[in-house]
């Protein structure tokens, strides 16, 4: 199963069984804070992404993607061809290896600066092309057509619907009991995107065998 803009908003009225205007204006944002929630929960590799750079020389910062959430990895490509890992380390530890920005040489370490920027010490002798590896937020399944779709409305349906159906039945200020079950509905969903994102996306079968969940 799996849902469209449109189908997914229609689902959640359906459920809901309301079609009432402000309701109805909110279903974006039941949709976004589902989307959030999975996102701040559970590890897929959807959630990954890659994008080349440039260190500039001379230049201690490196801009951040708009999207970036937290880092992977940040490599760059030296003069003979080598890739080479930056080592992540804090703001601090920067400043003080390397307190002089006009120091240069082959960069070693990175840190989130800022909201939008990398700090790199030592500061770049050569403009390396760079390649950084980042958690990132994914486009919204709100910010399309009523006929789109996202990889999370194809592939987690469930965790979508019930999520949604939590923040409405909250908006709604509804029973109890009934947003007890949505939620225990999404849990549920959730225990198998899980167990995707976090175990059978990040092992293979013929090295590690087949991915087994203990017996209670």
């Amino acid at each position: 199963m799996s849902f469209t803009y449109a189908q997914l908003k229609q689902a959640v009225q359906d459920y809901t069984e309301n079609d009432e205007t402000t309701f109805v204006t909110n279903l974006p944002i039941f949709i976004r804070n589902t989307e959030e929630r999975i996102l701040k929960t559970i590890q897929l590799n959807f959630f990954r992404k890659n994008v080349s750079a440039t260190f500039t020389q001379s230049d201690q910062y490196l801009a951040a993607p708009n999207d970036f959430l937290a880092p992977f990895s940040l490599s760059y490509t030296d003069g003979s061809g080598n890739k080479e890992f930056l080592l992540f380390k804090d703001v601090n530890f920067i400043q003080e290896f390397n307190p002089k920005s006009t120091t240069e040489g082959s960069p070693r370490y990175y840190a989130v600066f800022d909201i939008s920027n990398f700090i790199i010490s030592p500061t770049p002798n050569s403009s390396y092309v760079a390649e950084l590896h980042y958690f990132y937020r994914p486009t919204s399944l709100t910010s399309g057509a009523d006929s789109g779709t996202t990889w999370l409305s194809e592939n987690a349906s469930i965790c979508m619907l019930y999520g949604s159906l939590i923040e409405a039945y909250t908006f709604m200020k509804g029973e109890p009991d009934l947003i007890q079950n949505y939620t225990q509905r999404f849990i549920e969903a959730a225990g198998g995107l899980k167990l995707l994102g976090e175990a059978k996306e990040t092992t293979q079968e013929y090295s590690a065998g087949r991915v087994v969940i203990p017996k209670q």
